[in-house]
């Protein structure tokens, strides 16, 4: 049986009111529309936010369809903000056909650029929570203090899948499993764009970065990944598949390439399967500068000009250039010549007006939301306090040693301990996150945190941010008086090719400081940061507890402190499979022949693993038939007991494995999980389908299959087998 998919028509409607305009525009307004800039282009000197002139220049005189990211590549005030969009949608205004530009930002986590806005963990942590509610809940919030911001299109969610821990971006992907960040990115997309993207609080979404951006080989970002055609249609297209049919309007393209073939460059991906089977109707953007690069960098084209021509025919509609004109000019010149069809440009445009018009940027003026009652709200850091302790994993806890009591001296130290940015991570504040000024005076850091809520001695060793040397002595020496030791480890705040590394090892630097401080005999909890699993094998045998914090937002220091003294039961989730060792990368849904013989699936702390301070049982897996039909969906249920004597969540992880197939199936394969809250000894049955779809795989052929056979279901240690037949 082939498994299809069915995706989301325009309405008849848009489609006239845009060929009316289409039909209007000369070729230099078509190609404006295609090209969008950075603000850099048209920012002013000193106290003015856009210089008039140059702003005149970039919309009047080449009718540019889009600007991106902010001022000075810092935050900015609501204010400030509204009077840049408002000042971009005067001169618009003044166009001959009064279309409206198109802004584009990067608030990932939360809007990111605008001063004191709520910023959510990352989407490894979202991922963490195993919670789709909460991502619900981020996009909503995401997308109103956005619109107060006067601004709209969001450069998220990142759908690409985190199956490369050295990659410095696996942070904001909702980690290696295809079906859990297909969920939860449309969930986001759920919160975020509503059932209109045109209503005053909600905006447009963009699936990034299609496709195959997040395994690169080396692990370094903009680097080569080799990637078969099966596996980019088993593992890659799913989670943009979702976005898709979640309704996300825009979708940008990898900056990378996928075997041998530059992203912007692959008229197969782009083209072929985007368009003709998942049924993409919106426009796609280029990441930065990334059109140019297929002849400066990849070698590709022999010209700028070329390169031009090659992305626009594969089947880029809209050039981030980011800083000049020269796509505009060229692709002018390429249309004049014939090499580039008027054709395209059309279908190009009509793509682009189409997303503005169910945006709603026809329909004149619209004044931002008040920031009232609208814009970080008390609600909305509550549930961002809710997210970041849902986030945090607790991997460890020897002889229940946490939670402490608020009376215990501790010792908190290590380069993670006193700094925000370390719990936001980059695209906070700045494109790296790592300028601890810019962060809010009311936020916590983690030493903030316990502090706050001790009431007995916290006492701290260290400095004021990551790159802070840390005095040794002077810790160990501290911690002869005190019960106990946080030692927070990880990484400094970073993004994109910056983040690059060499190694997952930790710095030498902390492994000294925590093995000085392991030989003092004091009981030591380990708590992570950062946007990769950096190797603490060695330090996590030796600590007393661990907590996985990796990056759990602007209330995470709050959240850690929370778990720690035992205010909140810790109930996340990994999303990935933290290593044992640096060059051991295997991933929980493995090959058979990656554990067998010597080979072996042996991380650290596995996929979905996580602890809490009360204990759960689940038991009597049953479904509804032992013989299923090919195209029927099956029926299950699971009883879930809280055994302990504390009120906890517990996310129920159902897998599944179809025994013997014609292509080698994985190990297992997560198809459907559940969080649920359960008072101390109380149990609830719940139950859970399973579609064809869900047991289906590519085939030899390439194509989506579900094969008659043995297949088995696995819920904690329960486990039943059925059949499917022709």
């Amino acid at each position: 049986m082939i498994v299809g998919c069915s995706v989301k028509n325009l309405d008849s409607s848009q489609q006239t009111k845009v060929e009316e305009i289409v039909a209007l525009m000369t070729l230099e307004e078509k190609v404006g529309q295609m090209t969008q800039i950075d603000i850099s282009a048209i920012v002013g000197q000193g106290d003015k936010l856009i210089d008039q002139e140059k702003l005149t220049d970039a919309i009047l005189n080449h009718h540019i369809g889009s600007i991106l990211n902010t001022p000075n590549n810092k935050a900015q005030s609501i204010e400030d903000w509204r009077k840049i969009i408002q000042i971009i949608n005067s001169v618009s205004e003044k166009t001959r056909l009064k279309i409206p530009v198109l802004y584009g930002i990067d608030a990932i986590h939360g809007a990111s650029y605008t001063k004191n806005s709520t910023l959510f963990p990352q989407a490894i942590n979202m991922a963490a929570t195993f919670n789709t509610d909460l991502s619900v809940k981020e996009g909503e919030i995401t997308a109103q203090e956005l619109r107060v911001s006067g601004l709209q299109w969001n450069f998220s969610p990142v759908m690409d899948i985190g199956r490369q821990p050295l990659w410095p971006r696996l942070w904001e992907t909702y980690g290696e499993d295809v079906h859990l960040a297909s969920v939860l990115g449309s969930a986001y997309i759920s919160g975020y764009q509503g059932n209109d993207i045109s209503a005053p609080n909600k905006g447009l979404t963009c699936l990034k970065h299609y496709v195959g951006y997040s395994v690169p080989n080396n692990g370094k970002d903009r680097t080569p990944a080799w990637i078969s055609e099966r596996m980019l249609r088993e593992y890659f297209l799913p989670s943009f598949e979702a976005g898709i049919k979640a309704g996300s309007p825009t979708v940008m393209v990898n900056s990378g390439e996928v075997d041998g073939i530059p992203g912007h460059a692959n008229y197969h991906y782009l083209t072929t399967i985007l368009r003709g089977e998942l049924g993409f109707k919106g426009f796609t953007v280029s990441d930065w500068e990334d059109i140019k690069r297929l002849f400066v960098r990849d070698k590709l084209a022999s010209s700028p000009k070329e390169a031009v021509k090659i992305a626009v025919m594969a089947g880029v509609d809209m050039s981030m250039v980011p800083f000049d004109y020269s796509f505009y000019d060229l692709l002018i010149e390429l249309v004049k010549s014939g090499e580039v069809p008027m054709a395209r440009i059309d279908e190009a445009v009509s793509r682009i007006l189409k997303v503005k018009d169910q945006a709603g940027l026809f329909q004149g003026k619209k004044l931002p939301l008040s920031a009232e009652s609208r814009f970080a709200t008390q609600e909305s850091t509550a549930i961002n306090l809710q997210a970041a302790s849902e986030s945090l994993v607790l991997a460890k806890n020897s002889n229940n040693i946490l939670p402490l009591s608020k009376d215990t001296k501790i010792l908190i130290t290590g380069p993670t301990a006193n700094s925000l940015s370390v719990l936001n991570g980059g695209w906070t504040l700045s494109w790296q996150g790592d300028d601890d000024s810019l962060y809010p005076d009311d936020k916590l850091t983690v030493y903030a945190a316990l502090q706050k809520k001790s009431t007995g001695h916290v006492t701290y060793v260290g400095g004021t941010s990551f790159n802070d040397k840390i005095d040794i002595e002077k810790a160990v020496e501290a911690a002869k008086n005190q019960d106990i030791i946080v030692l927070c480890v990880g990484e400094k705040p970073y993004t994109e090719t910056m983040g690059n590394i060499f190694s997952l090892n930790l710095d030498q630097s902390q492994v000294e400081l925590a093995n000085a401080l392991f030989a003092t005999g004091k009981p030591v909890v380990l708590v992570t940061l950062g946007g990769r699993p950096r190797i603490i094998t060695d330090q996590a045998e030796k600590a007393s507890a661990v907590i996985l914090g990796f990056l759990p937002g602007m209330e995470g220091g709050q959240a850690i402190a929370d778990i720690l003294y035992g205010d909140y039961n810790p109930n996340g989730k990994l999303p990935i499979s933290y290593p044992r060792n640096t060059n051991d990368i295997v991933l929980y849904d493995h090959k058979p022949i990656e554990n067998f013989d010597t080979n072996s699936y042996n991380p650290l702390y596995p996929f979905g693993h996580g602890l809490s301070y009360t204990q759960f049982k689940t038991f009597g897996l049953e479904i509804d038939k032992q013989h299923y039909k090919i195209g029927e969906s099956i029926s299950l249920s699971i009883n879930v007991e809280n055994t302990g004597i504390l009120k906890g969540k517990e996310t129920v992880l159902v897998y599944l494995n179809d025994i013997a197939a014609s292509v080698t199936r994985p190990n297992k394969q997560l198809k459907a999980f559940k969080k649920i809250e359960l008072n101390p000894h109380q149990t609830e049955k719940i139950t859970i389908t399973l579609t064809p779809y869900d047991l289906s795989f590519i085939n030899v052929d390439l194509k989506r299959v579900v094969e008659p056979g043995e297949f088995k279901i696995m819920v904690g240690s329960e486990v039943v087998h059925f059949t499917v037949a022709e």
